[in-house]
Order: C-alpha cells, then sequence, then structure tokens
C-alpha cells in the first residue's frame, strides 16, 4: 500500500496597488488518483462507520462549556470524510482529517493519515 504524502507549498497573494506579498503556507495530501489541498480545519477523530465506498464517517468529541453551570459537557459531532484508496482506513481507527474543496454533496475533509489503527 502506498501511504499518501503530505507536502507543503507557499502561495504567494500580490495585491496591484500595494505591491506588497504575503505567502501563507498550504498543505497537500497527494494520494494515488488525485491530489486535495488542505485548507482550514485539521482535527483527529475515530472512524464510526466504512461501510460506503470511499467514505467514512468520523465521529470527534469537543467539550463545550456552559457559563450557568460552570461545567463542561462532552458534544459529539460525525462528519463524511473521503477515504482514499491509497490509506484505506477501516472502523475503530483514529486518523487525522483535514478541510478541503468539496468532493461531493456530504464530503469537505479528506484523511491525512490514520494514527493508530484498531485493535481488531
Amino acid at each position: 500500500m502506498i501511504m499518501s504524502e503530505v507536502k507543503k507549498k507557499t502561495v504567494k497573494k500580490v495585491t496591484k496597488k500595494e505591491k506588497t506579498v504575503t505567502a501563507k503556507t498550504e498543505a497537500v495530501v497527494e494520494t494515488k488518483e488525485k491530489t486535495y489541498p488542505i485548507r482550514g480545519n485539521i482535527f483527529e477523530g475515530k472512524v464510526v462507520s466504512a461501510k460506503a465506498n470511499k467514505t467514512v464517517a468520523v465521529e470527534r468529541v469537543l467539550t463545550h462549556y456552559i457559563p450557568k453551570y460552570e461545567r463542561y459537557k462532552k458534544v459529539k459531532s460525525k462528519i463524511n470524510v473521503h477515504n482514499p484508496t491509497s490509506i484505506n482506513a477501516k472502523e475503530g481507527d483514529i486518523v487525522q482529517v483535514g478541510e478541503t474543496r468539496k468532493i461531493s454533496k456530504t464530503k469537505n475533509f479528506v484523511i491525512i493519515k490514520i494514527i493508530s489503527g484498531s485493535k481488531e
């Protein structure tokens, strides 16, 4: 299996009036079939479902502070993520996910790498 490679590229933005150059780095996930520029949110989550073709459901747990009770509560969020054939994550895997362009109606994220495999 070929693991996907994450590369960083520098994107330069030049404005005509000010003639200033601003540079920001952008991660790129290269798989066997396509490249996906990673921009925005990067997080870790657990693969809950891997039944669909090239798609997995990743669940992440967030802590939300409630000022009235001065306590925290856990909030779960489930997101559909593109699973490239070169990575091939399975149920129970802990994965790192990055935000990318719209891949389909429900998929805006792609798996960058598998952090730890399932215990099966």
